[in-house]
C-alpha cells in the first residue's frame, strides 16, 4: 500500500536555524510513514542539506529585505506544488503558509493540518485566527499556544497539543567544567529571551559564586543591546559571547556547563512568547539543569523543581537566586539534570513523530476535521 503523500509548506527550514526549523526538519525525518515533500525557501548551503535529506525538498527564491514579498512567492509556489504533487494531506508548518494552503485544500478536498507555535498570535493575529478556524486539525506545541488558538476562535476539539521532540546525544555527560558555568543558547533576535535579565542577575550570582561565568551562544541583530546590558552590569570579564556555533560546539558546551539559563518572557499584552523551547529539552538531554521563566511554553518544557527551576523572568533577583541555588548545590544540580535526561527520553522524536503521524492519518481517513 503506498504511503500517504504529505506536502509540508514552511518558510522555516534548515539550513536556517531556530526552533521551528529544527522541529519541522525532525518531523520530516522521523515521520517515516509518509512520502514527504517539503516546500520552503532557498538559502546558502541548501543544496548540500537537501542532497542528504531522506525526503524531497523544493525551494523558492527569497528576499530577506521584503518579508511580505517572500511570503507571497512561497504561497504562489505552494499552489503550483499542490497541483503537481497532489498531496493526500497539506501540512502548513507556519501560519503564513495557510494563505495558499487553505483555499487549495478546500478546492481539492484535501485535509489541512496547521502548526501553531506562539508568536504568530501576536504578529499575525487576524491571519492566525482565520487559519486555526479553517484547519481540519491544528497542532499546538504547548498549552500556552493551545489556549491562544482557542481564544482566537479555533474549535477546541480540533486543536491538538503535541510538543516538539528532541534528538538525544549518543551518551550522557562525561565531565563538567570545574568553573561554574551558565550557558544560554538562543538567537539574538528578540529581547524576550532574557539576556538583559541574566546580565543583571550575574552581578548578584558572582557575589555568592565569584568564579561564575556566562557563555552566550547565538547571534542576531540584538547583539549590540546584549553587549550594552553586559557592560552596564559590569560583568564583561565573566561573559563569553561566542556568536553562532556549529552543533558540535554547542553540544560540547551543554556537556561542560553547570546550568542552562533562558528566562524567556511574554511580550506586553500576553500574546506570543516562547512557544515551547526545544532548547530546554536539549539541555535536559545533556543532563543539564535549567533555569527558565514561569510563563508560556516553558511551563510545558521544564518541570518545575524536577528538571529545572521556574522563576519570574522579569525579576533579575529571582533569576540570580535560582542560579545560585543550582551552582551552590551539586546534589540539586545532579538531581535536576538526571530528571531532565529522563524527560528528554520521553520526548524523543520517534515518539513525537508517531503522534503527529497518527493525527494526520486520522484526519486523512476522516477526509477532514479531527
Amino acid at each position: 500500500m503506498p504511503k500517504p503523500r504529505v506536502l509540508l509548506i514552511t518558510p522555516d527550514f534548515p539550513p536556517s536555524t531556530g526552533g521551528i526549523a529544527v522541529l519541522l526538519q525532525n518531523l520530516a525525518v522521523h515521520a517515516t510513514g509518509w512520502e514527504t515533500r517539503v516546500l520552503t525557501f532557498g538559502q546558502s548551503g541548501a543544496a548540500v542539506f537537501d542532497a542528504d535529506s531522506p525526503f524531497g525538498v523544493r525551494r523558492v527564491s527569497s528576499t530577506e529585505s521584503d518579508r511580505r514579498l517572500a511570503v507571497a512567492i512561497l504561497n504562489a509556489a505552494a499552489l503550483r506544488e499542490i497541483a503537481a504533487f497532489r498531496p493526500d494531506v497539506i501540512l502548513a508548518g507556519h501560519v503564513v503558509a495557510s494563505i495558499a494552503a487553505t483555499p487549495a485544500a478546500r478546492r481539492l478536498r484535501r485535509p489541512l493540518v496547521l502548526y501553531v507555535h506562539a508568536d504568530e498570535f501576536r504578529t499575525r493575529r487576524r491571519l492566525t485566527a482565520r487559519a486555526t478556524r479553517a484547519a481540519d486539525a491544528t497542532i499546538a506545541v504547548s498549552g500556552h499556544t493551545r489556549e491562544m488558538a482557542i481564544d482566537a476562535g479555533a474549535d477546541p476539539d480540533r486543536v491538538h497539543l503535541i510538543p516538539p521532540g528532541v534528538v538525544l546525544p549518543a551518551a550522557p555527560v562525561a565531565e563538567r567544567d570545574s568553573r561554574p558555568t551558565i550557558v544560554t543558547v538562543a538567537s539574538l533576535l528578540s529581547e524576550r529571551k532574557g539576556h538583559d535579565v541574566i546580565a543583571s542577575a550575574l552581578t548578584l550570582v558572582r557575589e555568592k559564586v565569584p568564579e561564575a561565568r556566562w557563555v552566550v551562544i547565538g547571534d542576531g541583530p540584538r547583539r549590540p543591546q546584549v553587549e550594552a546590558a553586559i557592560a552596564a552590569a559590569g560583568v564583561g570579564d565573566a561573559v563569553d559571547l561566542l556568536g553562532r556555533v556549529d552543533d558540535t560546539e554547542r553540544d560540547g558546551w551543554l556537556d561542560r556547563a553547570s546550568v542552562f539559563c533562558m528566562p524567556s518572557r511574554v511580550p506586553p499584552g500576553g500574546l506570543g512568547g516562547e512557544g515551547f523551547g526545544i532548547v530546554y529539552l536539549e539541555a535536559g538531554a545533556h543532563e543539564l539543569p535549567v533555569v527558565a521563566g514561569n510563563v508560556a511554553g516553558a511551563l510545558d518544557a521544564v518541570l518545575d523543581g524536577e528538571t529545572g527551576l521556574l522563576v519570574d523572568p522579569t525579576d533579575h533577583q529571582a533569576v540570580a537566586d535560582a542560579l545560585i541555588r543550582v551552582l551552590s548545590d551539586p546534589n540539586l544540580a545532579s538531581r535536576l539534570g538526571k530528571a531532565g535526561r529522563r524527560n528528554a527520553e520521553e520526548h524523543v522524536w520517534t515518539r513525537i513523530a508517531a503522534r503527529v503521524e497518527a493525527l494526520v492519518d486520522d484526519v486523512r481517513r476522516r477526509g477532514g476535521a479531527a
